[in-house]
């Protein structure tokens, strides 16, 4: 059974911009400032606008052929009886569009919102703008979840939040079971997810690395 690992990197061919480091800022505002808890408690609105922002963006990008490879072997793969998981850190939800099934979301996803007071997930149906010009949402017409009128939020981890512990489960059991595991496109710098790769190659199991430049755990790795 196959487990591919990916991050910011497999999609960094489509354009899609990871608010990350120098120069990740949103109008004047650090993305790490604002896709916090704390931030979302202060100015839930301008939260929104950040991450309305970010799908509008991502509605304009498109499956590169990275993307697209790894739902090739996977579909490969199955019609010879064998199993391939993606297990991401990205919340673009580019895998699902290249056709990839049994992709597990480490971080959540764009398009998917969670209601604060009934904590249900739902995909987030509103179709972006992206001619659309900036504007400041006011506080009533913020997303309300159709179930119990609680204020939803947009379903991915924020800095400072911890996995979700059902995914974390999840990832965990597809890793213990995985023969081989390929690392496409992620630093191995952000935690817990810079863990499972070399957890697998400490049981011996075959890890490829595929990244433009080395990593702190390449080391670990035998491809």
């Amino acid at each position: 059974m196959f487990v591919v690992l990916t991050g910011a990197g497999v999609s960094a061919e489509s354009g899609v911009p990871t608010f990350r480091g120098a120069g990740g800022l949103w109008r004047t505002y650090a993305a790490q400032d604002l896709a916090t808890p704390g931030a979302f408690r202060r100015d839930p609105s301008l939260v929104w606008e950040f991450y309305h922002y970010r799908r509008e963006v991502m509605i304009t990008k498109h499956p590169n052929p990275a993307h697209i490879a790894i739902a090739d072997a996977q579909k490969r793969l199955a019609q010879e009886g064998r199993k391939l998981v993606v297990i991401t850190q990205n919340i673009d939800e580019l895998h699902k569009r290249a056709g990839t099934d049994d992709v597990i979301e480490l971080h959540g996803s764009l398009f998917k919102t969670r209601c604060l007071k009934c904590n249900q997930v739902l995909q987030n149906t509103d179709t972006p703008d992206p001619n659309a010009k900036e504007a400041r949402i006011p506080e009533d017409d913020l997303p309300r979840c159709k179930s119990c009128s609680g204020l939803l939020r947009p379903h991915v981890v924020w800095f400072g939040e911890g996995l979700d512990p059902q995914v974390l489960d999840k990832a965990d059991y597809e890793l213990s079971r995985c023969d081989i595991c390929l690392v496409v496109g992620t630093s191995s710098v952000v935690y817990p997810a810079a863990m499972f790769a070399p957890q697998v190659a400490a049981r011996g199991v075959p890890v490829a690395e595929f990244n433009i430049e080395s990593t702190p755990a390449t080391g670990n790795f035998g491809f």
